[in-house]
């Protein structure tokens, strides 16, 4: 029951509706019992003497209590539909926040499909699961109740023939609810799965059609599908026992009533308007076990949707501010430090990506990292921002360990170009101000000229006012990673970091791109990370890595001559066996700064 504390306070901003609806419930149940013992009256007091008095007012009350059972019923519905509705809105925001604060280790672990099913299938479950609760939770055991109380009262000898069988009636549903939450859950869990595949495969969908792996990814997709599809007529096969195996249970039921009550009416010990009381009141505790089985799959899957909720709200994110935490010191930093840094990655076999890594960079000085795929380039750029943290040694910016300043001042001193770039729906200038929605047109248009995106912006028919697609679908690569680029410019970072940012640019425009970022104003740090050895050339500080260590540091000229695996990376993609001292001897180089 403890993932259900979690629904219950999102209900609590709504209580006074709730409080409301259940009262509603409360006094249909009063007047759903009433029902009963005013027929007992019109058969025992109007019919068998003959007054037609008690039937007519009788009957009339009956219709009174009809007609407000029905508006109070409306009102309930209404009530539960709001609150219901409220939770869900409030469920998704606060899954949304939540995410918001992961790093990402966190969103390493738990995948895009996952966490969109959690934001609409889950919420929609639990929406489904407090709107029931509110027009029928409450009803069901109070109507049983009564009833049982009412069956009593009209006849006590009656009502203890009933009790076994209202027992084995009332363990069948509670086997049944017990059972129905793990199927539910894994329904849940082949849905995540479904989800996931399909969120793949529409992100990839080029990919794909230019692999011709549609064949294979429908087979994938189809898979996915049937186990979905399996789990769920498994459900619902069990579930579609219940209903038949109650039923049994009522037709007994009445059977015992006419056969026992028939003997006691005929002995003169009841009336018949007795026994048809104790029939609908034995109907009225039936029913209501009907309506928990009927609805038993949405409760069992409003417990399992619940758990998966309180998951992610749960989970605390592997990267926090301290108590203590304090903001980044005013001014361009003078120096990042990486002392005897090592990390690796919770999710994964537990093998360091970076072992005791040492380096140090200046204000005004540019470091590139070089190195094969998976060297760990990209995981030690990554842990100055703290998007991870260190498994050993600190990371510091003038001298404070970054695991000592908040979050939000860190981040918002650093400029970072991510590996995959991401582009959202809107216009241009949208995304070359998401990071700072107040900049002047003058600062835009200068990121985008630094940047190299001025030209081919003008160049769209509403220049900056040029919508961009999902995903930025109607941009190339290069035009995205410029993009980008200029993003980041704009926030005038202390810190710039480029993740494989220019692999979609050509030469050219990346020679210019890397010109205005060495004229470009505040002087800052700035981290290159790069497959391309153009890319490096004029860096400051070249950084070697090989399997998560750094083999080498320090200038072109220099590596080229003591370093082999950087002379191996740059024949290979040069392919001058005589290397050169310098980038002055490179065409197209310039010298280091």
């Amino acid at each position: 029951m403890s993932p259900l504390f979690t629904l219950f306070s999102f209900v609590r901003p709504y209580r006074k509706r709730a409080a409301a609806a259940l009262l509603g419930l409360a006094l249909l149940v009063v007047m759903d019992l009433a029902i009963p013992r005013l027929i007992q009256r019109i058969i025992d007091q109007g019919i068998a003497l003959h007054d037609p008095g008690v039937v007519v007012r009788t009957a009339l009350l009956m219709l009174g209590i009809s007609v407000l059972s029905a508006v109070i019923a409306v009102l309930n519905n209404i009530l539960s539909v709001q609150v219901g509705e409220g939770v869900a809105r409030d469920l998704r925001q606060a899954l949304f926040r939540k995410i918001q604060t992961f790093s990402y280790g966190d969103l390493d672990r738990m995948k895009t499909g996952l966490l969109m099913v959690r934001l609409t299938s889950d919420t929609s479950a639990l929406q489904r699961l407090t709107q029931v609760s509110l027009r029928i939770g409450t009803r069901a055991p109070l109507l049983m109740i009564g009833s049982l109380i009412l069956m009593v009262r009209t006849s006590p000898s009656l009502a203890l023939t009933m009790l076994p069988l209202l027992g084995v009636t009332s363990a069948i549903l509670i086997l049944f609810v017990l059972k129905m939450e793990p199927l539910f859950r894994s329904v849940q869990q082949k849905l995540d799965r479904l989800n996931t595949v399909l969120q793949e495969n529409i992100a990839g969908a080029r990919l794909v059609k230019a692999f011709v792996r549609a064949d294979y990814e429908g087979a994938r997709f189809g898979a996915a599908n049937e186990e979905l599809t399996g789990r769920s007529v498994r459900a619902m096969r069990f579930m579609s026992i219940l209903s038949p195996a109650l039923t049994v249970c009522i037709n007994i039921g009445m059977v015992l009533v006419i056969g026992v009550g028939g003997r006691q009416a005929i002995a003169g010990h009841m009336s018949i308007g007795q026994i048809v009381a104790f029939t609908n009141y034995l109907l009225t505790t039936m029913t209501p076990l009907i309506m928990m089985a009927m609805l038993s799959n949405v409760w069992a899957g409003g417990l399992a949707s619940a758990k998966r909720v309180r998951e992610v709200l749960a989970t605390v994110p592997e990267v926090q501010d301290a108590p203590d935490a304090a903001d980044v010191p005013a001014g361009v930093p003078s120096r990042v430090d990486f002392e005897h840094v090592s990390f690796h990655y919770r999710n994964g076999s537990g093998a360091a990506v970076l072992e005791d890594v040492d380096l140090a960079v200046a204000a005004g000085r540019t470091a590139a990292v070089l190195g094969a795929t998976g060297s760990g380039k990209s995981s030690l750029v990554l842990l100055v921002p703290r998007l991870y943290d260190v498994t050993a040694g600190s990371v510091r910016i003038d001298g404070a360990d970054v695991r000592g300043l908040r979050q939000a001042s860190l981040l918002g001193s650093i400029g970072l170009v991510p590996q995959d770039t991401v582009l959202f729906s809107g216009t241009v200038r949208d995304n070359i101000r998401y990071g700072r929605p107040d900049a002047a047109e003058a600062d835009v248009v200068a990121a985008a000229k630094t940047a190299q995106a001025h030209e081919f912006i003008m160049a769209l028919p509403q220049g900056y006012d040029s919508r961009v697609e999902a995903r930025g679908a109607n941009f190339s690569g290069g035009q995205k990673q410029r993009l980008a680029i200029a993003r980041a410019l704009l926030l005038r970072p202390r810190v710039l970091i480029l993740d494989d940012s220019t692999s979609a640019v050509d030469i050219e425009t990346e020679t210019r791109i890397q010109a205005g970022l060495a004229t470009d104003d505040p002087p800052r740090i700035t981290f290159v990370v790069a497959q391309r050895i153009s890319t490096v050339l004029n860096a400051d500080t070249i950084v070697v890595l090989d399997k998560g260590r750094v083999v080498a540091q320090g200038g072109h000229g220099d590596l080229i001559q003591t370093c082999p695996i950087y002379r191996e990376i740059y024949d290979s993609q040069l392919g001058d066996e005589s290397a050169p001292d310098g980038p002055e001897d490179i065409p197209g180089g310039r010298p280091l700064p």
